[in-house]
């Protein structure tokens, strides 16, 4: 497949919080593509680290918006109204492009009139939790598909155009999966979403077990509103959990990494699968305390940003 024209500008938006650690490495990377014509946009909801101080060594557009106000949907909106180009990738601070040609072949399936969303592979590192990596491999496979039919995509890494991104705008009311949710509608409108898995990249997420809990709790309250008729029944619940924890520790035992991970194969899975059912499961209207525990589940220490947020309240 031929790549997408190369004189078209490429808008990459990432969105963060508190990302000094990755932030750096991935504006390094981007500065590394071979795809040279593209702009960043830095979409921050309030870091209290050094975050936007790293990014200001960088060529980027840096767009605030104010912590309370944080959803997924409504923080990509905001980068993508910033933004000037054709094609929209969306990738999360915490991803770094495993080589040169990431960019290139993240928009090279757009050569393809049908296609109105990419996304890529995702890879973890030594510091990703075992069951996080057979997780990876089952959502982004080592084989591409370029005329995919159903709904999945990620954000963390992921191009969509900017015709598909204005007709639809994500969903600032979802809890998560906005990316699934404007996939849903893509595929309805009769295009098709392409997986490249050369565009791939390391995805390193360092949760602890009550952040596991809130992604998988916030994501599976969207899937039911996207899909309504979306359920998991206890047993069905306790199955699936067994059967993974059993697959991930056989796993671990025949790749002889069982010890040092046993222990996280099961705050993981567990965590996983309660918070998946504690989700469906919700009944009550999603608060904006319910939306603070989900993205900022430790009560803030730092004065700075406790005096940012009481001043926001007085506003």
């Amino acid at each position: 497949m031929p790549i997408s024209n190369k004189n078209e500008l490429v808008s990459i938006i990432i969105r963060c919080f508190n990302e000094e650690k990755h932030i750096g490495r991935l504006l390094d990377s981007i500065q590394k593509q071979t795809y040279d014509n593209y702009e960043i946009v830095v979409v921050d909801s309030g870091s209290t680290d050094a975050t936007l101080n790293v990014v200001r060594n960088y060529p980027a557009t840096i767009v605030n918006i104010k912590p309370e106000e944080f959803t997924f949907g409504f923080s990509l909106n905001k980068g993508c109204e910033a933004a000037k180009g054709k094609y929209l990738v969306m990738a999360s601070a915490h991803v770094i492009p495993i080589d040169n040609m990431w960019l290139s072949e993240m928009v090279r399936p757009f050569a393809d009139p049908s296609v109105g969303i990419v996304y890529g592979r995702q890879i973890g590192n030594h510091l990703t939790k075992f069951s996080e990596h057979q997780v990876f491999a089952q959502q982004f496979p080592v084989v591409s598909n370029f005329e995919q039919t159903t709904p999945f995509c990620n954000n963390a890494n992921c191009a969509i155009l900017r015709s598909v991104w204005e007709k639809y705008l994500y969903d600032e009311s979802l809890t998560g999966l906005e990316d699934l949710d404007i996939g849903k509608k893509v595929i309805q409108d009769g295009k098709v979403i392409a997986y490249n898995a050369n565009a791939a990249i390391h995805h390193l997420h360092e949760e602890t077990p009550q952040k596991i809990f809130n992604r998988y709790k916030r994501e599976a309250i969207a899937l039911k509103r996207i899909f309504p008729d979306s359920h998991l029944y206890l047993l069905e619940c306790l199955y699936l959990w067994l059967s993974n924890l059993s697959l991930d520790i056989l796993r671990a035992i025949k790749n002889h990494k069982l010890i040092g991970n046993f222990l996280d194969i099961i705050v993981f899975r567990t965590m996983q699968y309660f918070g998946t059912y504690s989700g469906i499961h919700t009944r009550s209207q999603v608060t904006h305390e319910m939306l603070m525990r989900f993205y900022y589940p430790r009560k803030p220490q730092n004065k700075i940003f406790r005096k940012k947020i009481n001043e926001s309240k007085d506003i």
